[in-house]
């Protein structure tokens, strides 16, 4: 098992739309996944790899656990902050954590984690990539 770098960390925002928000006024808790996943795809494109290239390299990174935890509730136009950090980078897997926070106050929103599986073509788990092991440690360098 490799482990990546520990400040091998993305931050990017995400303002909070009206169609994000519940009867109530607050975000629905579902939104706070899509969040996790805008985090990994900008993690992608930081380390210089989009998730479409992998993709077009023949490979799929589907979703095979997910925890998260809320703490407090956002609303319509809130900006909010997301961390996305790669904390495994397995054989055939890696895992993720993030952290969301409202930027203005920095009050903390919902922490989670995800594990991904290593597909190919056929959908048959398999090696991480060799493109994706390359990009991780250039990153971490």
């Amino acid at each position: 098992m490799k482990e990546p770098s520990p400040n091998l960390v993305n931050v990017t925002t995400y303002r909070v739309i009206y169609g994000d928000t519940d009867q109530m006024g607050v975000v629905y808790y579902a939104n706070y996944l899509r969040w996790f996943e805008r985090g990994r795809s900008e993690f992608f494109r930081q380390i210089g790899l989009p998730y479409s290239t992998i993709e077009q390299q023949g490979y799929h990174f589907p979703v095979v656990e997910v925890t998260c935890r809320y703490t407090s509730s956002a609303r319509y136009d809130d900006i909010i902050q997301i961390e996305t950090e790669l904390t495994e980078l397995g054989r055939a897997s890696m895992s993720f954590t993030y952290r969301t926070s409202r930027e203005f106050d920095k009050r903390l929103l919902a922490t989670g984690s995800t594990k991904h599986a290593c597909l190919d073509q056929r959908a048959q788990v398999t090696r991480i990539p060799k493109i994706l092991e390359d990009a991780v440690k250039a990153a971490s360098r």
